[in-house]
């Protein structure tokens, strides 16, 4: 039930719930057909105070993506004992906020795949989640190929997604734990020493040498050491 108090009647509204408001004003009377003044006059703030909060009609709608991917970027700031974890966990956090606002999550489904501009903007913004967790697991695993980074976190980002949409479209699938599972698959395909409930081994590579008995334990060395340099070079 919504707070009616008299603070509560007088609190600003944050960018998300001007958001809301304006996703019922596109279902309710389509996109096109909605102005930003309509917006602004439905939020109760002027046509100047909505500009300076979104830079059009076109970015309101996807206010609530802002404010996790700022989310995102202060939990990476945090210690994580494993980066593919956090990766995992960050889009585990996303899946719960849209989880929380459920109902306006699935007005807002219905809007976009009604829309083209708004199609185009969600592909933007499934990107810039994809390049938030690519760049954190650059940043904190440097021995790992660009490429690694960036097919794992989009790999996550995929899987939220097919697990969000589910969840919005069907009333008798998807949830956090469905996610749970699917991101656990994601990370062994990226790992296939991982088990599940552990982490995987970022450097699970293993040598195996084997030397005549008459090998010099110098020769030994020198061999082992030319095989360890080729592996990581």
């Amino acid at each position: 039930m919504p707070d009616t108090s008299p603070a509560a009647a007088h609190a600003p509204l944050t960018r998300v719930d001007v958001a809301d408001i304006a996703v019922r004003l596109f279902r309710e009377n389509g996109y096109e057909a909605t102005s930003a003044t309509q917006i602004a006059e439905a939020a109760g703030v002027s046509r100047s105070t909505f500009f300076r909060q979104f830079g059009s009609k076109d970015d309101v709608i996807f206010a609530d993506h802002d404010e996790l991917l700022a989310q995102i970027s202060t939990y990476f700031t945090n210690e994580h004992e494993d980066p593919w974890v956090a990766v995992c966990e960050a889009a585990s956090l996303v899946f719960e906020r849209f989880r929380e606002r459920l109902e306006i999550v699935r007005v807002r489904d219905l809007v976009v795949r009604e829309t083209q501009v708004l199609r185009d903007r969600e592909t933007v913004m499934v990107s810039r989640y994809e390049k938030t967790f690519a760049a954190y697991l650059r940043r904190m695993l440097p021995h790992i190929q660009p490429l690694t980074a960036i097919q794992f976190a989009a790999a996550v980002t995929a899987t939220h997604n097919f697990e969000l949409r589910a969840l919005i479209r069907s009333n008798d699938r998807g949830g956090p734990e469905e996610l749970a599972v699917k991101l656990v698959e994601v990370r062994r395909l990226f790992s296939p020493t991982f088990e599940a409930g552990g982490a995987p081994d970022a450097r699970s590579d293993v040598v195996v040498a084997v030397f005549p008995a008459s090998t010099s334990p110098a020769d030994m060395a020198r061999a082992i050491e030319e095989q360890l340099r080729s592996i990581t070079h």
